[in-house]
This record gives structure tokens, sequence and C-alpha cells, in this order.
């Protein structure tokens, strides 16, 4: 039997907060991007918190916390450039965040007044995938229609350890690899699909499933801001210049419940939980920015206010959320007019009509 020992992971900042170097993954970050980095995850964190007390509290229907993958998702963003497009599941609010998405466009898909919360075409940045690993198609799609019209923009597709072993995924990959797509396949690794620990998922890291696919994988610390943010950038500078896909395993750890219906207390124990809390990723960064005297108490000061201020928008503006109209049930089905569909809002409308009536 192979064996799954935990391989090292590309690292540029450890969990004391000190910088390395990795000649295979140069990063030139200036003061300003060091610290907004630290900004983005805490106002993630943030969001995420809020949105988690919005549920407990019966404002949303559900919610999919990502406590702990903050340094994953904001590293893969900053990686990316504003052409390139981003294909998220449901748990992608910080790369959401990141990529100007707006918290109450997401926030309405779980409260139910939307079916999907935003334009996609905005941001590049796709709505939410509920089907595990379809979204990696999605982006295979994209990414060959893009150079088919002469582009050079990357799709960057993300999805969990337990979307490996879906079929769509592994349908990506082969397509990918034989026609050579710009496409950067994004794995955050946190260790358990729902309540399916790791080692009954794969016998080997699941970075190295590229190699039977003919295309390099490589494993990151999903934590570290910083690994992150320069592996993806290779991905992503490899992709661009048509050398093919990459697959990114952002080995990280999701410290609260796969969604609000989940109890992660019945099959993993307190003790792997507090390893972790020891690795936070903001806290690492944090310690970094004092440490170099990038950032002192009163710019942390200043980004716990903005995360109060999030925090009390995304409050009112969730229950502000107006309601949707029985017409928006029909909307977005197709892209022009059809008569079918303009037949049955008439329908809609005559219901509303003589509901009102007396």
């Amino acid at each position: 039997m192979r064996s799954t020992t935990e391989p090292a992971a590309i690292q540029l900042l450890t969990p004391e907060g000190e910088r390395l170097d990795d000649p295979r993954y140069p990063l030139d970050v200036d003061r300003e991007t060091l610290r907004r980095l630290y900004q983005d995850m805490v106002l993630t964190r943030r969001f995420d918190v809020e949105a988690t007390a919005l549920q407990r509290q019966g404002e949303l229907g559900l919610w999919a916390p990502l406590v702990g993958q903050e340094a994953a998702q904001i590293g893969a963003a900053y990686a990316l450039e504003a052409r390139d497009f981003v294909f998220p599941t449901y748990r992608e609010h910080g790369l959401a965040y990141a990529r100007g998405v707006d918290p109450l466009g997401v926030l309405s898909l779980f409260r139910g007044t939307s079916h999907g919360g935003w334009n996609p075409n905005e941001h590049n940045f796709g709505l939410y995938t509920i089907v595990i690993g379809n979204q990696a198609l999605h982006a295979c799609g994209w990414a060959f229609g893009d150079r088919a019209l002469g582009g050079d923009s990357v799709a960057l597709t993300c999805f969990g350890d337990g979307a490996m072993s879906q079929g769509d995924i592994n349908e990506a990959l082969v397509w990918a690899s034989v026609f050579d797509l710009p496409v950067v396949f994004f794995c955050q690794n946190n260790q358990w699909a729902i309540s399916e620990p790791l080692e009954k998922q794969t016998r080997v890291p699941l970075y190295h499933r590229a190699e039977g696919f003919g295309f390099p994988g490589v494993r990151v610390d999903g934590n570290d801001v910083l690994g992150v943010m320069a592996v993806v950038q290779d991905a992503v500078r490899k992709a661009r210049a048509g050398e093919g896909p990459t697959l990114v395993e952002a080995f990280t750890f999701r410290m609260g419940p796969h969604t609000t219906s989940d109890d992660p207390t019945r099959y993993r124990v307190d003790a792997d939980v507090e390893v972790w809390r020891h690795r936070d990723p903001i806290e690492r960064l944090k310690v970094y920015l004092a440490h170099t005297g990038d950032a002192d108490s009163t710019y942390f000061a200043e980004v716990d206010a903005l995360a109060e201020q999030l925090g009390e928008r995304i409050r009112t503006g969730t229950r502000a959320l107006p309601d949707p109209t029985p017409e928006s049930w029909l909307s977005g089905i197709y892209a022009e007019p059809h008569p079918y569909v303009d037949a049955d809002i008439a329908t809609v409308r005559a219901w509303e009509n003589a509901e009102v009536q007396p």
C-alpha cells in the first residue's frame, strides 16, 4: 500500500510569521499589497462569521463556512488579473469578495431571494456551483472558447478534496490536458469531504494525480497567503504562456462545519482542530507585518473598524433584501424572449391579479 504521509508543501510564510524564500516560486510583494492581503482576509472572515450567525438566527436557509481557508482564497485571488475568470464552488466567499462581488449578492442566494446573486461578467467571477465538480468543466469550456477567439486569459476553477473523486473533475482534467488549455485547477484540500476524511478518499497526495493526466501538480501550504499567491501566479503565468494547465493543491483545514447543517464534532477530534488553530492564516500574516514594521496597532485597529462596518452592513442589508417576485422564477431561462416563457409569465401575472381581487 502506498503511503499517505503528508509531503512538504511550498511555504513562504511559516505559522510563526517567519518569511522564507523558495527559488522556484519567487514573490516580490510590496508593503501596500501585504496590508491589503491582511485586510481582505480579516474582512472575509468577518463576512463568513456574520453569515453563519445570520443562518443560526433563521435569516439564511443555509451557509457554507470557510473559516481557516482565507489565505487560500485571497492568495489565489491576488495571483489573477482582471481579465482572468474564476469558476467557484459554493464556498468561495473570499475569492468573491476579492474580485469585487457584493457580499449581499452572495447572501441573497443563501437567503433565497435570488437564483444567482450577481452578473458573472461584471467581475469575471462565475455563479456559485452546487453540483460538485461541475464548474471545472465550465472552466475548460470557457478557456477553450477564449483561446479560439484569440484571447490570452486564464480560467481558475475551485473545488475541494472530495470533488477529486467526482467524474466531472476527472473529465475536466482530461479535457484540459488533451487540449493544453489555460486552466488552473485550484483544489482547497481542507481534509474533509463533509464527514469523509482524506485517507478514505485517496492513497496518494492529491496533487500527484496531475501527473497521470500529463501536466504538473504542486502542493502549497493553504494557510500561507504568500505561498498560495506565488504558486498560483506561477501556474497562471505558465497557462497564459501556452504551457497548459496546472493542478494546485492548497493544503488547509476547515475549522468549522461543512455547512451549517453539519456537526463536525461527530466525526473529528478536538485535538486536530487545535493543531490547525495554531496555523491560523490571518494571525501568521499579522505577526509578520508587526515584526517587519509594515503595520502597527493603529493599522490593525483600522482594519478591525472596517470589519465592524462590514458586519453591520451585512446584518442590516441581509434583512432588507427584497423578496423575489413570482415572475423572477422565470427570468434568466433564455437570453432572448421566448414564447413559452412569455406565456408562463402572463399566467403568473394573471394569478397575481386574481390574488389581489376582493
